[in-house]
C-alpha cells in the first residue's frame, strides 16, 4: 500500500472455499483490513432512522453462491440490502442477470454479443413445439444452474419439460464445432483486464467441459484470440459485473458466450495459467473503497493460490463448516428430469460409489438420455454387471445435486433410490434415523 490509509475490505460469503479465503489473504497482504461476512458475525440493523452494517466494512466483495441454493431471492435480498449501504462488487442486479441464463443472452443479444439461440417457455406444449428449431441435437438446461448441472443434451424424440425440479429450464443451440476442437474457453475478466484464460476440455464419457466434473484444462493465456478477449470483456461489461468467469465456444461462424459466471472457481485457470484472480479482485475492492495499492504486489500476489485459514475467519466457524449436515439411513428425495420431478424414498448406501436409481422411475422423470455403460460389482460376488449411467437431480434436504446415476430395476427391492457416495460424502448419515419408521430393520443386500 502507499500512501493512503487502510480500508476495510468484506468478503461476502456464507460458505468456505478457497476463492473467499484467497481473497481476504490477498486484500491483507496489500496492506488493507479484512472482514469475512458470514452467519456467525453478520447483522444489518436499523437503529434511531440509521441503517447499520456490522462488521463494519468500506467495500463488499459479493461471493454468494446463489445458484446453489433452494431459494436464492433470499440471499440476493440479503446482498441487495447490504449493497445500499457499501459499495459492493457484483453488484445484486447483476449477479440475478448472471445466475439466470436466459437473463444473460437475452441481455447479450441485445447488446450484439453472439450468443447461441435459446428458448425458454412457460409450458411443456410450447417448449416441445420449439424442439424442431434445434435440429437433431440440443442443450437442454436449467435456467438457474452450476458445475455443469442441469444440462443435458437431447434428441428430437426426448421429452423435455418447461422445468426440471422447480426451476425453468430451455432449450440452446448446439454450436456447429465440425472444424474446430470440441472444447470451450474461460476467460476471467476483473475491471477491464484479463488475468487469465484457459481451454477446458470434456472428461471421458461426457461432453460437458467444467472442471468440477472432471474435465481438462490448458493455458490459453498467451494466446487468446483478439475476438474473443474482446467477447469476454464486452460480455462481463454488458451483464454489470466486477469480475466475472466467462466461458465461451468456438463454432464454425466464430465465437459464442455460453455463460457469464459471477461466482466463477479459481482452482481450474490456477492450474492452467498459475495465476490467481484473488489479488485483482482484492485491489478492485480496496481502490472502490478509496484505497491505494502497489500493482507489482498484486502481481506478485498472483502467483499463488493462498487458500490458507485468513485471519477474518470468524471464531467458531471451523466447527461449523467441517461438521456437515446430517441425513438419515432412509430419506424423502425429489428427483428431477428432462419431463418431470417425483419425491420417493431413498436409502443411503456409503458403500456404493454412484446413486443408483430404479428403471420405471427413470422413465417417469425423463432421466437421460443415457450418456454411457458403467460396469459396477454386484455386492460381495467377483462379477460385474454393466449398467447405464444417466444425469439426473437430486434434492436432499434443501439442496440439489446433479450426479450421474447408474439405472437398475430395483422394482423388488424397498428403495427406487439408492443414495451413493457422490451425494452422500456432502453428508453425514445416521443409520439410526429412517423417514419410514415403520419398515423392517433389515438393510437390503445391494449391488
Amino acid at each position: 500500500m502507499v500512501g493512503a490509509d487502510p480500508v476495510t475490505v468484506g468478503v461476502l460469503s456464507l460458505h468456505t472455499s478457497k476463492e473467499t479465503k484467497a481473497i481476504l489473504n490477498a486484500a491483507e497482504e496489500l496492506g488493507h483490513d479484512t472482514e469475512w461476512l458470514r452467519s456467525e458475525n453478520t447483522s444489518i440493523s436499523v437503529e434511531d432512522g440509521s441503517p447499520v452494517l456490522e462488521p463494519a466494512v468500506d467495500v463488499i466483495a459479493n461471493r454468494m453462491l446463489l445458484s446453489n441454493t433452494e431459494q436464492p431471492a433470499e440471499e440476493l435480498g440479503l446482498v441487495n440490502a447490504f449493497s445500499q449501504l457499501v459499495p459492493t462488487l457484483n453488484e445484486p442486479s447483476a449477479v440475478m442477470t448472471a445466475m439466470h441464463k436466459l437473463s444473460t443472452a437475452t441481455a447479450l443479444a441485445s447488446d450484439d454479443v453472439r450468443t447461441p439461440d435459446v428458448t425458454l417457455a412457460l409450458s411443456a406444449e410450447v417448449l416441445n413445439a420449439a424442439r424442431d428449431r434445434y435440429g437433431e441435437e440440443a442443450v437442454y438446461k436449467t435456467a438457474i444452474g452450476t458445475h455443469g448441472g442441469g444440462t443435458w443434451k437431447v434428441g428430437p424424440d426426448d421429452p423435455i419439460n418447461a422445468k426440471v425440479g422447480n426451476r425453468y429450464a430451455f432449450l440452446q443451440e448446439l454450436v456447429d464445432q465440425e472444424d474446430v476442437p470440441n472444447r470451450d474457453l474461460r476467460v476471467y475478466v476483473v475491471g477491464d483486464e484479463i488475468v487469465g484464460a484457459m481451454y477446458r476440455y470434456a472428461p471421458d464419457n461426457d461432453w460437458r467441459t467444467n472442471v468440477a466434473l472432471g474435465g481438462s484444462v490448458e493455458d490459453a493465456t498467451d494466446d487468446l484470440p483478439e475476438e474473443a478477449a474482446e467477447m469476454a470483456r464486452r460480455a462481463a461489461n454488458v451483464v454489470g459485473l466486477d469480475y466475472a468467469g466467462v466461458d465461451l465456444v468456438e463454432g464454425d461462424e466464430g465465437w459464442f458466450v455460453l455463460e457469464v459466471n459471477p461466482t466463477a472457481g479459481f482452482k481450474g485457470l490456477y492450474e492452467a495459467t498459475q495465476v490467481s484472480p484473488a489479488p485483482y479482485i482484492a485491489k478492485l475492492a480496496i481502490e472502490r473503497a478509496g484505497g491505494e495499492v502497489d500493482d507489482e504486489r498484486v502481481q506478485d500476489l498472483a502467483n499463488v493460490l493462498d487458500d490458507s485459514r485468513p485471519t477474518a475467519q470468524p471464531s467458531g466457524s471451523v466447527t461449523q463448516d467441517t461438521e456437515p449436515a446430517v441425513i438419515g439411513y432412509t430419506e424423502e428425495v425429489v428427483l428431477s428430469g428432462t419431463s418431470g420431478s417425483k419425491s420417493v424414498l431413498a436409502k443411503s448406501d456409503t458403500g456404493a460409489t454412484r446413486t443408483s436409481i430404479d428403471t420405471g422411475l427413470a422413465a417417469d422423470i425423463g432421466a437421460g438420455p443415457i450418456k454411457s455403460i458403467t460396469r459396477i460389482r454386484s455386492g460381495s460376488s467377483k462379477q460385474s454387471k454393466s449398467r447405464p449411467v444417466v444425469d439426473v437431480v437430486v434434492g436432499v434436504g434443501g439442496n440439489q445435486h446433479t450426479v450421474t446415476a447408474s439405472v437398475e430395476d430395483r422394482s423388488h427391492m424397498d428403495y427406487p433410490v439408492l443414495l451413493g457416495r457422490d451425494i452422500l460424502e456432502n453428508y453425514q448419515v445416521d443409520v439410526s434415523r429412517r423417514i419410514d419408521s415403520d419398515s423392517g430393520d433389515t438393510p437390503e443386500e445391494e449391488e
